[in-house]
């Protein structure tokens, strides 16, 4: 049987998972509510250690990126409002804020992390093997689709020519039954003979 880890508020972890800069991450928010503890409690860990969290583990987001992730995301609205701009960890960011907290719930929960991150990079290398796949088989198909294509189309113009054959060379005229003068000759004229 499969088990889903669902943060405080519900919410499968999978869907707190989402791409920002091109990085798989999640939010302070979503980690926090994962960990136990409040958003605030996890940013000043986060500040205490600073030199744990390099760029590459953790960044704060930029007004654009706080204002695209709350209109894509339903669950971050309680973000909207907030006047501090939320903290992205990445899969190695929210390992070691677990580490920092340490607290036996961080540290339990930082295993599903990784491996709902897990998760996600398979099936992201899965996704983009089917789609190279389905290029393939898309090019496969345009080839046999113009072969297809040319057969077909020289069936209907065979078939359009037995149903409605051109017209064929006209018949010659037919002869008229009867007498006729030919306008071009002087009529005949009766010539009298002389007594």
């Amino acid at each position: 049987m499969k088990r889903r880890v669902l943060a405080a508020s519900g919410a499968p972890l999978e869907e707190r998972i989402i791409t920002v800069r091109g990085e798989k991450v999640i939010l302070d928010v979503d980690l926090a509510d994962l960990y136990g503890v409040t958003t605030k409690r996890l940013n000043e860990q986060v500040k205490r250690n600073a030199d744990r969290f390099p760029q590459d583990l953790a960044f704060l987001l930029t007004t654009d990126e706080k204002t695209e992730v709350v209109a894509n995301c339903d669950h971050l609205v309680r973000v909207k409002f907030s006047p501090v701009l939320p903290r992205a960890f990445t899969e190695h960011g929210a390992i070691m804020a677990a580490t920092v907290l340490n607290s036996p719930r961080a540290v339990q929960m930082s295993l599903f992390v990784v491996r709902a991150f897990v998760k996600m990079r398979v099936a992201f290398k899965e996704s983009s093997d089917l789609a190279r796949k389905l290029s393939l088989l898309e090019g496969d198909l345009k080839i046999r689709l113009n072969i297809h294509e040319a057969a077909i189309v020289d069936v209907l113009q065979r078939i359009m020519r037995i149903l409605d054959p051109p017209p064929g060379p006209p018949e010659p005229p037919r002869p008229e039954i009867g007498f006729h003068l030919k306008e071009d000759t002087v009529p005949y004229r009766v010539r009298r003979t002389q007594k």
